[in-house]
């Protein structure tokens, strides 16, 4: 069975961690050499909590479940730098790659991540796909992350296409719950991905 471009939709919007990138062992791997660090075994469940969230988000949730001497900040510089450093052993997701590759040209495609611009830029370079995309919309470029719709909604508008037009591929929850108050097509890449 393969992930389907939907006919209705006129764009389409890729998460990035997990749909496109199969970034979750570089993620965990990275926490867990900042836990090493500072004496704590990192608790995956945080991950899978957390996906879509911000790494300042992240940052300050081990800060408090850890009781860290060290501000969320900090953490999130050596946690950024860490993964930008392990950027050569991130995969794609071959499947959702796949429908990228298939349909570059064909309908505008955007990418909307709850990651940095930077930490972005360094993903998409890895996996060989940085110029198949119109519009990337990065935590750094709003205000209000997912579960908010506000990454979606601009990615949407940079593209000059209506919300309801747009399907969006994520794997994370508070991903799928912005995409579904945006009023998009959502599509669940987790069958297609594990």
């Amino acid at each position: 069975m393969a992930i389907t471009v939907h006919p209705e939709a006129k764009a389409l919007i890729f998460d990035l961690d997990g749909t496109l990138s199969d970034s979750l062992p570089v993620h965990l791997k990275t926490w867990e050499i900042i836990g090493d660090k500072f004496g704590f075994k990192f608790d995956h469940q945080i991950l899978f909590e957390m996906t879509g969230r911000p790494t300042i988000e992240f940052a300050r949730r081990v800060v408090d479940q850890y009781g860290l001497n060290e501000t969320p900040e900090n953490i999130v510089k050596m946690k950024q730098q860490l993964f930008w450093d392990h950027a050569s052993l991130l995969k794609p997701h071959k499947p959702v790659v796949d429908l990228v590759l298939v349909n570059h040209g064909k309908i505008p495609m955007s990418i909307g991540t709850g990651a940095s611009r930077k930490s972005t830029e360094v993903q998409l370079e890895s996996l060989g796909i940085n110029n198949y995309f119109n519009v990337i919309v990065t935590a750094d470029d709003v205000t209000r992350h997912k579960p908010q719709p506000e990454t979606f909604l601009k990615c949407a508008e940079m593209m000059g296409v209506k919300a309801q037009e747009c399907q969006v591929f994520e794997d994370g929850v508070l991903g799928m719950e912005a995409a579904e108050t945006a009023g998009m097509i959502v599509t669940d890449v987790r069958p297609y991905t594990y």
